[in-house]
C-alpha cells in the first residue's frame, strides 16, 4: 500500500509539520499492533491511518493518528495532511468527512489549495500551574488552562514572544505532569505583523519532544487569543526550528483551521497489515 509524507500547515517542502498519511483499501482498521508498528517505524509526531466508508452514513473516511508511541484523540496537522493527500490525488474533493475519536471533522478544500477543517472548540478552564511544569519551563507564566479531554494539554501563557522563542524546557519533567502536552504561547511582539501570537508545543509524554505545528491545540488557541484580542479571525505561528502558520476562525463551539500542505514523499509500505 502507499504511504506519504506530508508537510502540514506550510506551502513549502520541509516547514511546517510532517506527518505520515496511509490511506487504506479495506472496510476496517488492520488490527492495532501493526497501526503502532507503522507509525513507530515513520517516527514523524503523527502518522495518520484512514479507510473509506459505506455511502450514506454521517461521514465518508474513518480516521485515526498515532505518535511513535500512542494513539491520541485528536490531531490537525495529520487531518489536513490526509485531506491534502484525499485531494491531491483525486481520490476526493470539496469536503471530506472524517469519523474519528473527536466526532465528524470535516475538512473543505478551496481552489487555491488551502484546506479548512471544523473543529470542536476547546473548552478552557483557568488552573493553577502545576509546581512540575513551573519548574520545567524555567520562565515567568502568566496563566494556565486547561484545555479539556479532546486536546487534553495544558495552556500556558508567557510574558512575550521572545520568551516562547527561547524556551528549553525540562522534556523529563514536563513527561510527568499528565495529559498529552503542553502548548506556550505569547502575543506576537509585532502586533502589525503577519501573525497575530505565537506558541510552541511540547507533548514527551506520548513520545514527540516537540511538535512543529499542532492544529489541535489552535483550537484552544484559538479562543483563548480571540478573547484578548476582540477578533474571531487570527493567525498563530508556531514552531521552533520547523514553524507554519495556522489561520484560525471562532465560530462559538466550532474552531475553522486553514493551512496549506505539499507531499514530500509517496512510497509504498511493504510491510502490510
Amino acid at each position: 500500500m502507499r504511504i506519504r509524507i506530508v508537510d502540514a500547515f506550510t506551502e513549502r517542502p520541509f516547514a511546517g509539520n510532517p506527518a505520515g498519511v496511509v490511506l487504506l483499501d479495506a472496510d476496517a482498521f488492520p488490527e492495532d499492533a501493526w497501526l503502532q508498528h507503522v507509525a513507530t517505524e515513520v517516527n514523524l509526531s503523527e502518522t495518520a491511518f484512514a479507510h473509506p466508508l459505506p455511502p450514506g452514513g454521517d461521514a465518508d473516511w474513518a480516521l485515526r493518528w498515532l505518535t511513535p508511541t500512542a494513539e491520541v484523540n485528536m490531531c490537525g496537522h495529520a487531518t489536513l495532511a490526509t485531506a491534502h493527500v484525499l485531494q491531491t490525488t483525486g481520490t476526493a474533493t470539496g469536503t471530506v468527512r472524517f469519523r474519528t475519536r473527536s466526532g465528524v471533522l470535516r475538512t473543505t478544500a478551496d481552489d487555491g489549495g488551502s484546506i479548512t477543517m471544523d473543529f470542536p472548540t476547546a473548552p478552557l478552564t483557568p488552573v493553577d500551574v502545576p509546581d512540575v511544569v513551573a519548574r520545567a519551563l524555567g520562565t515567568e507564566i502568566r496563566s494556565a488552562h486547561d484545555t479539556g479531554p479532546d486536546v487534553g494539554d495544558l495552556l500556558i501563557e508567557l510574558a512575550d514572544e521572545k520568551s516562547v522563542s527561547a524556551l528549553a524546557p525540562d522534556l523529563a519533567l514536563l513527561a510527568g505532569h499528565g495529559g498529552r502536552g503542553v502548548i506556550a504561547t505569547a502575543r506576537a511582539e509585532d502586533p502589525d505583523g503577519v501573525y497575530d501570537f505565537a506558541s510552541r508545543g511540547f507533548f514527551p509524554s506520548v513520545g514527540i519532544a516537540e511538535d512543529p505545528v499542532t492544529g489541535s491545540a489552535h483550537t484552544a488557541l484559538a479562543p483563548f487569543w480571540s478573547a484578548r484580542l476582540g477578533r474571531d479571525t487570527l493567525v498563530g505561528l508556531q514552531g521552533g526550528t520547523r514553524t507554519g502558520l495556522v489561520r484560525t476562525e471562532l465560530r462559538g463551539d466550532r474552531t475553522l483551521l486553514t493551512g496549506s500542505a505539499v507531499t514530500v514523499i509517496d512510497g509504498e509500505l511493504l510491510a502490510g497489515a
